[in-house]
């Protein structure tokens, strides 16, 4: 099968939100602290909210006009790089479309799209003992760089 990305848009809300479950759901298994039911707090105006935002943006992959994937991302400006820079805030692909090159089509289009944005470099952040992604996002190019620290300073429930 053929894997299409495009942009999301108006339309697309019920499909971020189903696959941005999904991953909270792949990221339970995967964080032996977490606790059972695992969900995110997503809701289609906040995924509407979040497209509006400046430099924020969403790819959806398809297969047979089936949504299988997507990859979330914000532009910013970096005053080192005097230059903009992406960060990849998730990507996420259906359990039954992984391992047929539905992540890779992803971070190949985004990869393409960012040096005409003007962004001097990406990054992405993984749990520390994710193997898989980390090895994924090295094929892809990205190398070792900094460590990425986090704090949650408010609680993430919220309702648009």
């Amino acid at each position: 099968m053929t894997v299409i990305v495009r942009q999301v848009g108006p339309g697309d809300e019920t499909i971020v939100v189903e696959l941005i479950q999904e991953l909270a759901q792949t990221t339970l298994a995967l964080a032996a602290s977490a606790s059972v039911g695992e969900t995110s707090p997503i809701t289609e105006g906040y995924v509407r909210e979040y497209l509006a935002y400046p430099g924020c943006g969403i790819l959806l992959a398809e297969e047979d006009g089936h949504a299988v994937g997507l990859l979330s991302y914000s532009i910013r400006p970096n005053l080192y790089h005097a230059a903009n820079s992406a960060l990849i805030e998730e990507l996420v692909v259906r359990e039954s479309a992984r391992n047929r090159g539905v992540g890779s089509a992803l971070m190949t289009e985004l990869l393409h799209r960012l040096p005409s944005m003007g962004c001097a470099e990406v990054s992405v952040s993984t749990l520390p003992d994710n193997e898989g992604a980390k090895r994924f996002y090295r094929s892809h190019g990205l190398v070792d760089g900094a460590v990425f620290l986090e704090k949650h300073l408010i609680s993430t429930r919220r309702s648009i």
